[in-house]
């Protein structure tokens, strides 16, 4: 029995009066929050299931009305219910940006110009709004940081592959911390990728999962956009694409260094946001059992080995993720497929 989906029924058919054809599962994501698609006589919504205990709605409320004030396309919030951490949610559809780039690559200029034009709005507009939210300080980057020694080192290569932690991650650990507290701040989606953007007709993309915004690096999100875990383009694409952003950004009145200089920013930067998403991928599959996730560590770490051939301080890190680190996580794939 899943209590929970009861009670959203009953939410819905009930205080909503919504008139509920149907209750289908529309997606979950890398946390403890939940999406139904609710077919109804007016259309379909979502509505998010984010259990209070686990979970808090009032950021995604309050962020998806300062994203929309800035023209971006969030979901408009039809309905809260915030005690029982219930929310009615505008539905943005089905056609994800990751869909979409492997199906059509030949679209990805279009596609990842709409993406940049909406996060050169949403940090040119949203600047100010974002001292209010949380910090993207030292304590938090290294905690982050520490997700990649303690769940891939420490916990998923130490069953089947050990090996131990460098020398080398501590220097680069130290040195990208030194690098990037003092960037200046602006307003970070934080996890906008191709799995949290959506192709729509008009006004796109959708953008979605933004309730951990924070105050932070302007190279972070074009980072989570452009070396995304889940789908790889050439670096000189890459390039070419950061360039875009530079130019609108400035454009738009944005304070950024030159543009070699916010290229190292952007590739060190990275190296932060994929130590960690390494991390989190291995703690989702032995703390939460989701393995899907483990595929993308790979293309992940690639990133890194990929930075050290450019940037000193992390071309240790590199050097050892390239020599030990990724033929470890092969390893350690085989011994899990031979014991199934």
């Amino acid at each position: 029995m899943d209590i929970r989906l009861e009670a959203l029924d009953a939410w819905l058919r009930g205080p909503l009066g919504l008139t509920v054809d149907s209750l289908r599962p529309a997606s979950a994501d890398a946390s403890f929050r939940r999406y139904f698609r609710v077919g109804t006589p007016e259309g379909d919504r979502i509505v998010m299931d984010a259990p209070p205990d686990h979970e808090d709605c009032r950021p995604f409320v309050a962020i998806a009305a300062m994203l929309r004030g800035a023209g971006v396309h969030a979901p408009a919030v039809l309905a809260q219910d915030l005690d029982q951490g219930f929310l009615l949610l505008e539905d943005l559809g089905t056609s994800l940006y990751l869909d979409a780039l492997d199906a059509e690559p030949e679209r990805a200029d279009a596609l990842y110009g709409s993406a940049i034009a909406a996060l050169v709005r949403m940090q040119g507009e949203l600047a100010a709004d974002a001292e209010r939210l949380p910090p993207y300080d030292r304590d938090l980057m290294a905690r982050e940081m520490a997700l990649f020694p303690e769940w891939l080192v420490g916990r998923h290569l130490a069953e089947l592959a050990p090996i131990p932690l460098a020398d080398a991650y501590h220097a680069a650990h130290d040195a990208l911390l030194d690098a990037l507290v003092e960037l200046p701040r602006t307003f970070v989606h934080r996890d906008y990728h191709s799995r949290n953007l959506m192709v729509l007709d008009t006004d796109g993309p959708g953008v979605m999962d933004f309730q951990d915004a924070v105050a932070g690096p302007a190279a972070y999100d074009l980072v989570s956009l452009l070396k995304d875990c889940y789908i790889e383009w050439p670096r000189a694409r890459v390039e070419a694409w950061v360039a875009g952003f530079h130019a609108e950004a400035l454009a738009a009145g944005m304070a950024l260094p030159t543009l070699p200089a916010f290229l190292r920013e952007v590739d060190l930067m990275g190296v932060q946001r994929q130590l960690k998403a390494a991390g989190i991928f291995c703690r989702l599959f032995h703390r939460d059992g989701k393995p899907g996730y483990l595929p993308d560590i790979p293309r992940t770490l690639g990133y890194i080995v990929d930075a050290g051939t450019r940037h000193p301080e992390v071309a240790a890190l590199g050097g050892w993720i390239a020599a030990e680190v990724l033929p470890a996580l092969a390893h350690a794939a085989r011994a899990r497929e031979g014991q199934r």
